[in-house]
């Protein structure tokens, strides 16, 4: 049997960089053996697969890398979502639309629009609120990166698990340099693991130029050796840095970028909502492109 799918890059706009995504609009009959070869066969982060919904929502989408189920992810609601509105399936997009996916996680809202020029604004609402967990030795999550411990800045929050839907382990860095040094170490990331949380680490630091925050995320274990932009890690990290502000209440704004280093560079907005001295909401968004469609033939 055949099923369509288009591929997108998303948190850009510009072709061939983001992070790519393919999608599967029309997905009903397909397998959870199914979805998870096809998911291989793309071997991006993640492949979406769209079907009816069953809650009263907008659809279902259920999300898989190339080795496993998520029960939510950043960038394939966005770009999910774009490839809905660019194809004609919610209609004319003569004002902004909101439109809920069904996922493991939970209901994800997201907000769709048609910006000035053309190109099209996607941006979710984090399914919960933030939840903190462990915290990882400076120097245990330093190996696990291949860089010396100096290099992990503690002064604001030691490598902590912070999640909004999906768990990261989330690290500030000293400088770019630092960043820019970083790679993924087996032994140090089994030693993570070790520690009892999934080692999905997103460093990042504190930038002073067109962006606030400039970031890398590197997921070995989920078959993402690195990815260029993780809109559930970086609504963790909005959520965390909302967290440790002394202001009680407030609304705050990042411009992140990263897939720098690969050659991807991508661009995700965060903002968050404060309240009484909690993390009230936490959002992302960002632009998308489309770059190919076609059918895979499934058996």
């Amino acid at each position: 049997m055949r099923y369509g799918y288009y591929i997108c890059d998303v948190f850009t706009g510009t072709r061939f960089g983001g992070n790519q995504l393919a999608v599967l609009p029309d997905a009903g009959g397909l397998s959870d053996r199914q979805m998870q070869q096809i998911a291989r066969e793309f071997n991006f982060s993640e492949t979406t697969f769209v079907l009816p919904a069953e809650a009263g929502h907008t659809r279902k989408v259920r999300i898989f890398t190339p080795t496993a189920e998520l029960p939510f992810a950043g960038h394939p609601n966005v770009g999910t979502a774009f490839v809905l509105a660019t194809t004609g399936a919610f209609g004319r997009l003569d004002s902004t639309l909101k439109v809920t996916f069904e996922e493991k996680a939970g209901p994800v809202p997201l907000s769709v629009h048609r910006r000035p020029g053309g190109s099209i604004w996607c941006e979710l609402t984090a399914p919960n609120r933030l939840s903190l967990g462990k915290t990882i030795p400076p120097g245990t999550l330093a190996a696990a990166v291949s860089l010396s411990p100096d290099a992990i800045v503690t002064r604001n929050h030691l490598p902590q698990v912070a999640s909004v839907g999906l768990p990261f382990i989330l690290a500030e860095l000293r400088d770019r340099a630092a960043l820019t040094q970083a790679r993924s170490n087996p032994a140090g990331i089994e030693a993570v693991a070790r520690e009892g949380v999934i080692p999905d680490v997103h460093l990042y630091i504190q930038s002073a130029d067109e962006f606030d925050i400039r970031a890398r995320m590197f997921a070995p274990v989920d078959g993402v050796p690195e990815d260029p932009a993780t809109g559930s890690a970086n609504c963790a990290l909005a959520g965390l840095l909302t967290h440790l502000k002394q202001e009680r209440s407030g609304s705050f704004r990042w411009r992140i970028a990263q897939g720098v280093e690969m050659g991807r560079p991508s661009v995700l907005e965060a903002r968050t909502e404060k309240r009484d001295g909690a993390v009230a909401d936490v959002w992302i968004g960002g632009e998308s492109v489309l770059v190919s469609e076609g059918t895979i033939e499934v058996e």
